[in-house]
């Protein structure tokens, strides 16, 4: 049994058994969710999941470096780009919060550095029976919000952020009857 959230898509069933709950310690995937997850506000994670590789291929395949260096001129180019959102203020943020993250890079010694030690170092396994039981928001995504806004990060809220926490892994939220949660726990 898995989750029930991804359905029958197949993409949705991919991303759920291979990604999905899975800690990510990597800089780079760090940075390509937080730009997915900060397009789909007010959309469905689908709708991004469609889109992922337009979007490695506009975002040069999310490397902040590159993404903090975007000008004006790129900004209009992905404005044209139908193969990713066409919000400007989402593609704005996306680029300032590459410029952001790598001032907690500098900082921290790597963003996974920063974000992991809002949950201490360690993945918070759930014991949820049931998908209706997952929090959009937890205390810990509200005080990573909190901090990111602070430091100038950009639609980047404490529900796009959990999202974010459970996309990388660092909360299992698998419900207990779902194959996954056994095993992203433990053996990953």
């Amino acid at each position: 049994m898995r989750c029930s959230w991804c359905g029958d898509t197949p993409l949705y069933i991919k991303y759920h058994d291979e990604e999905w709950g899975v800690p990510v310690y990597d800089d780079m995937i760090h940075f390509e969710f937080l730009v997915l997850e900060s397009a789909q506000a007010g959309l469905s994670w689908l709708t991004v999941l469609k889109k992922r590789e337009n979007y490695r291929k506009a975002y040069e395949g999310f490397d902040p470096k590159v993404v903090a260096g975007f000008d004006q001129d790129k900004v209009e180019e992905l404005m044209q780009n139908e193969g990713i959102i066409r919000n400007r203020k989402k593609i704005e943020a996306s680029i300032n919060n590459a410029r952001v993250f790598m001032d907690v890079q500098k900082e921290f010694g790597s963003f996974s550095n920063y974000i992991w030690s809002f949950v201490g170092g360690r993945q918070i396994v759930s014991s949820y029976e049931d998908i209706r039981e997952l929090p959009a928001k937890t205390h810990q995504s509200e005080a990573l919000a909190k901090d990111m806004k602070k430091r100038g990060f950009k639609f980047l809220g404490p529900v796009i952020l959990y999202s974010h926490m459970q996309a990388t892994g660092l909360v299992n939220d698998h419900i207990v009857s779902c194959f996954r949660h056994k095993e992203v726990s433990v053996s990953e």
